[in-house]
């Protein structure tokens, strides 16, 4: 990557300044939900790249609508089910105090976006859908620090190949400017190449953040199983963010620019199988010097970041009971 960037101190999202993530999982059911929290309402776009997206919310994102600010993006597993996860965030935001005033009634804004892991091997008998409550878990468990892998809204992803998983990123701009990325792989493509350990995403890695095992020297065609090729069975939903001041119509922009990142990591992406979605988020406490150069760079790092979340994600999850396939590090860890 660029010699000029670096990552934050933490190599998430949260290197954002007051952004939080929470996440909660049912190992159970193999499955689970990512929150994205911010100290105060934020900016927010979205785009939409796959041919199976499940959405909540996400008209309101666009530049000609009223609603400027968001207080929480949602990633979630469970298909049409999991866009319930969204409405235990907004029960808990309400309860905080969050929201916009209507009268004697706060109405939190919570977008969110879904991926189906409904065929991983998890137990989804459920007699009350589990996403409302796993939604509030996540919230109340929002932090500067989280986990990656098997975790959130990655718990039980799947890849073509491998397991899928949480992943995140960030890098810090000569700019002073911060991008962060966080993702969640349930690709019908695959993040490596062939079955080996080098990942698509090799170009991208800072500091041998999954693996430093470098460029493959071989690239044989994507296999894909027959599993994966199912309508609405996949889907790779993200999150960029920044402390830029942007727009909406900027966000959407940054959100466009960071599907980039999905093509680089991932092997096809953006198919008819796939919902493929990217939110943005910009908290807006960093001014830009330049609009179009800084602008430019931002879209840059967001690309980069996100091809670097995604190949972090499949680094580091790990197996559980019930996987229909092996995660990365079992086989090359």
């Amino acid at each position: 990557m660029d010699g000029q960037m670096r990552t934050g101190p933490r190599n998430l999202i949260t290197d954002v300044a007051g952004l939080r993530v929470g996440q909660s999982q049912d190992l159970m059911v193999k499955t689970g939900v990512t929150v994205l929290l911010g100290d105060v309402p934020f900016v927010a776009g979205v785009h939409v790249m796959g041919g199976a997206p499940g959405t909540r919310e996400t008209d309101l994102l666009a530049p000609d609508k009223t609603v400027q600010a968001v207080d929480a993006l949602v990633l979630s597993g469970g298909s049409a089910f999991g866009l319930d996860a969204a409405s235990g965030v907004a029960d808990g935001l309400r309860a905080m105090g969050r929201g916009f005033v209507v009268g004697a009634v706060r109405v939190p804004i919570v977008p969110g976006a879904i991926l189906f892991d409904l065929g991983n091997g998890g137990a989804k008998d459920w007699a009350e859908n589990p996403y409302k409550a796993l939604g509030l878990q996540a919230l109340m468990a929002a932090s500067e620090t989280f986990a990656l892998g098997s975790e959130g809204a990655g718990t039980g992803a799947t890849t073509a190949n491998f397991r899928g998983g949480l992943g995140s990123a960030s890098v810090v701009l000569p700019s002073g400017h911060t991008v962060g990325a966080l993702v969640a792989v349930n690709a019908l493509g695959s993040a490596t190449v062939g079955d080996g350990p080098h990942f698509w995403a090799a170009p991208f890695e800072i500091d041998a953040e999954y693996g430093g095992r470098g460029v493959a020297q071989t690239y044989p065609k994507p296999a894909i199983p027959a599993t994966k090729l199912r309508a609405h069975a996949n889907t790779t939903i993200g999150i960029i963010a920044t402390d830029a001041v942007l727009t909406k119509a900027g966000c959407t922009r940054l959100a466009t620019a960071a599907h980039d990142g999905f093509a680089r990591a991932l092997v096809p992406a953006h198919t008819p199988m796939d919902g493929d979605l990217i939110f943005a988020a910009a908290t807006c406490a960093r001014p830009l010097d330049n609009p179009l150069a800084d602008a430019l760079y931002l879209g840059h790092a967001a690309a980069t970041a996100m091809a670097r979340a995604i190949a972090r994600a499949i680094f580091a999850a790990r197996a559980l009971p019930g996987d229909t396939q092996p995660a990365w590090a079992d086989r090359h860890g």
